[in-house]
């Protein structure tokens, strides 16, 4: 899978410096770059067929899967959050994280619409400088989310909003990174859909 951009939305370059991040760091860029489709082929292929259409189109949720599967494989912890003082909310695990010398990161990677990835951010900026020391966002470009799930979430569509998120960042490091396919290819079968809901959608 090829990574188009990574926004920094809290630079915290007092932990970007140090070794135990910078680790951390290259697991989450080897991972996203080591997802592929279908799994197991080494590279992301993509079915061009708009998702716009009912049961036309690409899932989303198992394209993640080798991902999370290498950042466990590196000793990060699948669907989990950081504990919170007593009486506190949990808004919900995050996809994964792992914990350094520092403090919490956390991993999430976007599978539903716009709403839920400011969602998604929300939770990530009410935890981070207290909960968590860093976080990561992964979500499709316009490019890729074209051929998924209709309205799926795309980077573009959150970019209006980048200068709003740094205002309410801590100085902490938050990366809000944009991804799409290798390849475009009519050999690959579609990546499945839920059946349930908006999914088969």
């Amino acid at each position: 899978m090829k990574i188009v951009k990574i926004e920094q939305i809290g630079t915290g370059q007092w932990l970007r410096q140090r070794a135990s991040w910078q680790k951390i760091n290259q697991q989450v860029i080897q991972a996203i770059r080591g997802t592929d489709w279908p799994h197991g082929t080494g590279k992301f292929s993509i079915f061009p067929q708009s998702g716009k259409k009912r049961r036309e189109g690409n899932g989303v949720v198992p394209i993640k899967y080798p991902c999370i599967s290498a950042l466990v494989s590196n000793s990060w912890k699948a669907e989990a959050f950081p504990q919170l003082p007593p009486g506190v909310l949990t808004p919900g695990d995050f996809d994964a994280m792992i914990t350094i010398p520092e403090g919490n990161v956390v991993f999430e990677w976007e599978t539903g619409n716009i709403s839920s990835s400011h969602r998604a951010i929300n939770k990530i900026l009410a935890t981070l400088g207290t909960a968590i020391c860093s976080a990561y966002l992964v979500l499709p470009n316009k490019e890729l989310a074209k051929y998924l799930t209709d309205r799926i979430g795309n980077f573009e569509e959150l970019m209006p909003y980048f200068d709003l998120f740094r205002k309410e960042c801590p100085n902490a490091p938050f990366d809000i990174i944009s991804i799409t396919y290798d390849e475009i290819s009519s050999h690959v079968p579609k990546i499945p859909k839920g059946k349930d809901g908006r999914a088969i959608i």
